[in-house]
Protein backbone atom coordinates (compact mmCIF):
# COMPACT_ATOMS: atom_id res chain seq x y z
CA UNK A 1 0.00 0.00 0.00
CA UNK A 2 0.93 3.59 -0.25
CA UNK A 3 0.27 6.60 1.32
CA UNK A 4 -1.74 5.05 4.10
CA UNK A 5 -1.34 7.90 6.20
CA UNK A 6 -3.01 11.06 3.92
CA UNK A 7 -6.59 11.34 3.82
CA UNK A 8 -8.86 12.39 0.83
CA UNK A 9 -7.95 15.49 -0.85
CA UNK A 10 -11.15 18.09 -2.12
CA UNK A 11 -8.88 17.36 -5.48
CA UNK A 12 -9.46 13.31 -4.56
CA UNK A 13 -13.09 14.05 -3.78
CA UNK A 14 -13.61 15.68 -7.48
CA UNK A 15 -12.67 13.09 -9.22
CA UNK A 16 -14.55 10.24 -7.36
CA UNK A 17 -17.78 13.35 -8.22
CA UNK A 18 -16.71 13.15 -12.00
CA UNK A 19 -16.70 9.37 -11.83
CA UNK A 20 -20.17 9.50 -10.19
CA UNK A 21 -22.11 11.41 -12.66
CA UNK A 22 -21.26 8.04 -15.09
CA UNK A 23 -22.84 5.99 -12.79
CA UNK A 24 -25.36 5.07 -15.66
CA UNK A 25 -23.47 4.87 -18.36
CA UNK A 26 -22.25 0.91 -17.40
CA UNK A 27 -25.43 -0.24 -16.79
CA UNK A 28 -25.85 -3.85 -17.22
CA UNK A 29 -28.72 -6.64 -15.94
CA UNK A 30 -26.31 -8.47 -13.74
CA UNK A 31 -25.57 -6.20 -11.02
CA UNK A 32 -26.69 -3.09 -12.33
CA UNK A 33 -24.95 0.15 -11.58
CA UNK A 34 -21.75 -1.83 -9.82
CA UNK A 35 -18.83 -0.78 -12.49
CA UNK A 36 -20.51 3.01 -12.31
CA UNK A 37 -19.92 2.62 -8.86
CA UNK A 38 -16.41 0.92 -9.38
CA UNK A 39 -15.37 3.45 -11.66
CA UNK A 40 -16.05 6.37 -8.87
CA UNK A 41 -14.25 4.68 -6.41
CA UNK A 42 -11.20 4.58 -8.73
CA UNK A 43 -9.29 7.52 -7.50
CA UNK A 44 -9.21 5.84 -4.17
CA UNK A 45 -7.98 2.88 -5.21
CA UNK A 46 -5.04 4.80 -7.26
CA UNK A 47 -4.37 6.67 -4.24
CA UNK A 48 -3.98 4.40 -1.31
CA UNK A 49 -3.25 1.03 -3.49
CA UNK A 50 -0.07 -0.17 -5.79
CA UNK A 51 0.12 -3.64 -6.68
CA UNK A 52 -2.17 -5.69 -8.30
CA UNK A 53 -3.31 -8.22 -6.29
CA UNK A 54 -4.16 -5.01 -4.03
CA UNK A 55 -6.05 -3.45 -5.92
CA UNK A 56 -7.86 -6.44 -7.38
CA UNK A 57 -9.48 -6.91 -3.47
CA UNK A 58 -11.19 -3.45 -3.44
CA UNK A 59 -12.10 -3.96 -6.66
CA UNK A 60 -14.04 -7.10 -6.10
CA UNK A 61 -15.32 -5.31 -3.13
CA UNK A 62 -17.24 -2.82 -5.55
CA UNK A 63 -18.19 -5.18 -7.94
CA UNK A 64 -21.28 -6.77 -5.66
CA UNK A 65 -24.76 -5.62 -7.02
CA UNK A 66 -25.49 -2.22 -6.31
CA UNK A 67 -28.61 -0.36 -7.81
CA UNK A 68 -30.58 2.91 -6.73
CA UNK A 69 -31.62 6.61 -7.86
CA UNK A 70 -28.62 7.92 -9.74
CA UNK A 71 -27.95 10.78 -8.83
CA UNK A 72 -28.85 10.16 -4.95
CA UNK A 73 -25.97 6.88 -5.78
CA UNK A 74 -24.02 9.79 -4.99
CA UNK A 75 -24.14 9.72 -1.11
CA UNK A 76 -23.31 6.15 -0.52
CA UNK A 77 -20.20 6.49 -3.19
CA UNK A 78 -19.34 9.59 -0.57
CA UNK A 79 -19.53 7.15 2.23
CA UNK A 80 -18.02 4.11 0.56
CA UNK A 81 -15.34 6.84 -0.29
CA UNK A 82 -15.08 7.42 3.67
CA UNK A 83 -15.16 3.88 4.67
CA UNK A 84 -12.50 3.03 1.79
CA UNK A 85 -9.90 5.73 3.11
CA UNK A 86 -10.14 4.71 6.47
CA UNK A 87 -9.58 1.01 6.15
CA UNK A 88 -6.40 2.16 3.81
CA UNK A 89 -5.31 4.22 6.31
CA UNK A 90 -6.31 3.01 10.18
CA UNK A 91 -7.50 -0.41 9.12
CA UNK A 92 -9.97 -0.83 11.89
CA UNK A 93 -13.32 -1.49 10.51
CA UNK A 94 -14.22 -4.81 8.83
CA UNK A 95 -14.12 -4.48 4.67
CA UNK A 96 -17.17 -5.87 4.70
CA UNK A 97 -19.32 -3.64 6.40
CA UNK A 98 -18.97 -1.15 2.63
CA UNK A 99 -21.26 -3.41 1.11
CA UNK A 100 -23.07 -3.88 3.65
CA UNK A 101 -23.70 0.13 3.85
CA UNK A 102 -24.22 0.18 0.41
CA UNK A 103 -27.02 -2.23 0.67
CA UNK A 104 -28.83 -0.65 3.27
CA UNK A 105 -28.79 2.83 1.41
CA UNK A 106 -30.08 1.65 -2.08
CA UNK A 107 -33.95 1.24 -0.91
CA UNK A 108 -34.30 4.28 1.37
CA UNK A 109 -32.32 6.46 -1.11
CA UNK A 110 -33.88 4.65 -4.50
CA UNK A 111 -37.30 6.09 -2.94
CA UNK A 112 -36.04 9.60 -2.24
CA UNK A 113 -34.94 10.51 -5.71
CA UNK A 114 -37.68 8.73 -7.35
CA UNK A 115 -39.97 10.89 -5.08
CA UNK A 116 -38.56 14.57 -5.68
CA UNK A 117 -36.10 13.98 -8.68
CA UNK A 118 -38.03 11.96 -11.07
CA UNK A 119 -41.58 12.40 -9.41
CA UNK A 120 -41.50 15.96 -8.38
CA UNK A 121 -38.60 17.65 -9.83
CA UNK A 122 -38.56 17.05 -13.50
CA UNK A 123 -42.26 16.63 -13.84
CA UNK A 124 -42.54 20.36 -12.89
CA UNK A 125 -39.57 22.03 -15.35
CA UNK A 126 -40.99 19.88 -18.02
CA UNK A 127 -44.76 21.07 -17.73
CA UNK A 128 -43.02 24.97 -17.24
CA UNK A 129 -41.22 24.51 -20.52
CA UNK A 130 -43.49 22.47 -22.23
CA UNK A 131 -46.31 25.35 -21.62
CA UNK A 132 -43.38 28.07 -22.30
CA UNK A 133 -42.97 25.84 -25.78
CA UNK A 134 -46.26 25.53 -26.86
CA UNK A 135 -46.99 29.30 -27.03
CA UNK A 136 -43.85 29.53 -29.00
CA UNK A 137 -41.05 30.64 -25.92
CA UNK A 138 -37.62 29.01 -27.21
CA UNK A 139 -37.07 29.53 -22.93
CA UNK A 140 -38.43 26.64 -22.27
CA UNK A 141 -36.30 23.79 -23.01
CA UNK A 142 -33.13 25.73 -22.29
CA UNK A 143 -34.56 26.37 -18.63
CA UNK A 144 -35.69 22.41 -18.04
CA UNK A 145 -32.60 21.47 -19.63
CA UNK A 146 -30.71 24.10 -17.06
CA UNK A 147 -33.36 23.56 -13.79
CA UNK A 148 -32.68 19.82 -14.37
CA UNK A 149 -28.47 20.20 -14.68
CA UNK A 150 -29.05 22.51 -11.81
CA UNK A 151 -30.43 20.09 -9.51
CA UNK A 152 -29.07 16.89 -10.75
CA UNK A 153 -25.68 17.97 -9.92
CA UNK A 154 -26.24 19.83 -6.89
CA UNK A 155 -27.76 16.49 -6.06
CA UNK A 156 -24.25 14.73 -6.82
CA UNK A 157 -22.17 17.00 -4.92
CA UNK A 158 -23.70 17.48 -2.18
CA UNK A 159 -23.86 13.36 -1.86
CA UNK A 160 -20.49 12.71 -2.74
CA UNK A 161 -18.80 15.50 -0.29
CA UNK A 162 -21.64 15.88 2.75
CA UNK A 163 -21.22 11.73 2.04
CA UNK A 164 -17.75 11.92 2.78
CA UNK A 165 -17.87 13.69 5.54
CA UNK A 166 -20.86 13.00 7.39
CA UNK A 167 -20.80 9.04 6.74
CA UNK A 168 -23.43 6.69 7.39
CA UNK A 169 -25.01 9.58 10.07
CA UNK A 170 -26.27 11.68 7.48
CA UNK A 171 -28.80 8.75 6.00
CA UNK A 172 -29.56 7.21 9.55
CA UNK A 173 -30.34 10.41 11.16
CA UNK A 174 -33.00 11.37 8.50
CA UNK A 175 -34.10 7.35 8.93
CA UNK A 176 -34.06 7.74 12.41
CA UNK A 177 -36.44 11.04 12.69
CA UNK A 178 -38.65 9.86 9.53
CA UNK A 179 -38.02 12.24 7.67
CA UNK A 180 -37.04 10.60 4.60
CA UNK A 181 -40.72 8.56 4.45
CA UNK A 182 -41.99 12.06 5.14
CA UNK A 183 -40.27 13.73 2.26
CA UNK A 184 -41.00 10.59 0.12
CA UNK A 185 -45.11 11.46 0.66
CA UNK A 186 -45.01 14.53 0.19
CA UNK A 187 -43.85 15.14 -2.65
CA UNK A 188 -45.89 12.02 -4.34
CA UNK A 189 -48.86 14.39 -3.22
CA UNK A 190 -46.78 17.49 -4.64
CA UNK A 191 -46.39 16.01 -8.03
CA UNK A 192 -50.12 14.82 -8.60
CA UNK A 193 -51.45 18.05 -7.61
CA UNK A 194 -48.72 20.08 -9.65
CA UNK A 195 -49.08 17.54 -12.93
CA UNK A 196 -52.80 17.96 -12.63
CA UNK A 197 -52.76 21.90 -13.06
CA UNK A 198 -50.78 21.39 -16.06
CA UNK A 199 -53.59 18.98 -17.32
CA UNK A 200 -55.70 21.53 -19.12
CA UNK A 201 -53.02 23.07 -21.14
CA UNK A 202 -51.41 19.80 -22.24
CA UNK A 203 -54.23 17.70 -23.39
CA UNK A 204 -56.92 19.27 -25.54
CA UNK A 205 -60.65 17.59 -26.24
CA UNK A 206 -63.78 18.77 -27.64
CA UNK A 207 -66.80 17.34 -28.76
CA UNK A 208 -69.03 19.32 -32.00
CA UNK A 209 -71.81 17.75 -30.70
CA UNK A 210 -75.04 19.75 -30.47
CA UNK A 211 -78.70 18.76 -29.35
CA UNK A 212 -81.48 20.05 -31.20
CA UNK A 213 -85.19 20.59 -29.71
CA UNK A 214 -87.90 19.00 -31.35
CA UNK A 215 -89.49 22.22 -32.84
CA UNK A 216 -85.79 23.03 -34.19
CA UNK A 217 -86.20 26.76 -32.51
CA UNK A 218 -83.01 25.37 -29.67
CA UNK A 219 -79.92 24.43 -29.85
CA UNK A 220 -78.09 23.28 -27.39
CA UNK A 221 -73.76 22.80 -27.56
CA UNK A 222 -72.96 19.86 -25.65
CA UNK A 223 -68.99 21.22 -25.49
CA UNK A 224 -70.30 24.81 -24.29
CA UNK A 225 -72.85 23.29 -21.39
CA UNK A 226 -69.76 21.07 -20.54
CA UNK A 227 -67.54 24.57 -20.31
CA UNK A 228 -70.15 26.06 -18.56
CA UNK A 229 -70.19 23.12 -15.54
CA UNK A 230 -66.23 22.85 -15.26
CA UNK A 231 -63.75 24.80 -18.44
CA UNK A 232 -61.14 21.35 -19.46
CA UNK A 233 -64.22 18.91 -18.33
CA UNK A 234 -63.19 16.53 -20.72
CA UNK A 235 -59.33 16.44 -21.24
CA UNK A 236 -59.72 15.76 -17.19
CA UNK A 237 -62.15 13.18 -17.54
CA UNK A 238 -59.50 11.47 -20.69
CA UNK A 239 -56.68 11.69 -18.44
CA UNK A 240 -58.13 10.15 -15.53
CA UNK A 241 -59.28 7.63 -17.61
CA UNK A 242 -55.93 6.99 -19.05
CA UNK A 243 -54.25 6.67 -15.41
CA UNK A 244 -57.29 4.40 -14.51
CA UNK A 245 -56.75 2.15 -17.29
CA UNK A 246 -52.84 1.87 -16.73
CA UNK A 247 -53.28 1.36 -13.19
CA UNK A 248 -56.13 -1.39 -13.58
CA UNK A 249 -54.96 -3.28 -16.17
CA UNK A 250 -51.21 -2.62 -16.37
CA UNK A 251 -51.50 -1.85 -20.44
CA UNK A 252 -48.20 -0.87 -22.05
CA UNK A 253 -47.77 3.33 -22.39
CA UNK A 254 -47.24 2.76 -25.85
CA UNK A 255 -50.09 0.24 -27.04
CA UNK A 256 -52.40 3.26 -24.80
CA UNK A 257 -50.85 5.67 -27.31
CA UNK A 258 -51.32 3.93 -30.38
CA UNK A 259 -55.26 3.35 -28.55
CA UNK A 260 -55.67 7.13 -28.17
CA UNK A 261 -53.95 7.89 -31.71
CA UNK A 262 -56.65 5.70 -33.85
CA UNK A 263 -59.62 6.48 -31.57
CA UNK A 264 -59.27 10.58 -31.45
CA UNK A 265 -59.24 9.50 -35.73
CA UNK A 266 -62.63 7.68 -35.85
CA UNK A 267 -64.13 9.83 -33.10
CA UNK A 268 -62.57 13.37 -35.22
CA UNK A 269 -64.27 11.45 -38.71
CA UNK A 270 -67.40 10.14 -37.27
CA UNK A 271 -68.16 13.95 -35.74
CA UNK A 272 -68.07 12.93 -31.92
CA UNK A 273 -64.68 14.72 -31.14
CA UNK A 274 -63.35 18.16 -32.56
Amino acid sequence: MKNTDQTLTRKDLWKVFRGQIFMRSCLNFARFQNLGFMDAMAPIIEKYYETPEEKKTIIDRHMQLFLTQPMVSAIPVGVAAALEERIATKNDIDPDMVNSVKTALMGPLAALGDSLINGTARPILAGIACGLALTGNPFGPILFLLGMSLITLGVRYFGVFKGYSEGVSIVANMKKSGLIDKITELASVAAFVIVGGFVPNVVSLTTPIQYVSGDGNTTIAIQSTLDGLLPKLLPVLLTLLMYSVLRKYKISPVLLMLILLFGGLIGYLLGIFG
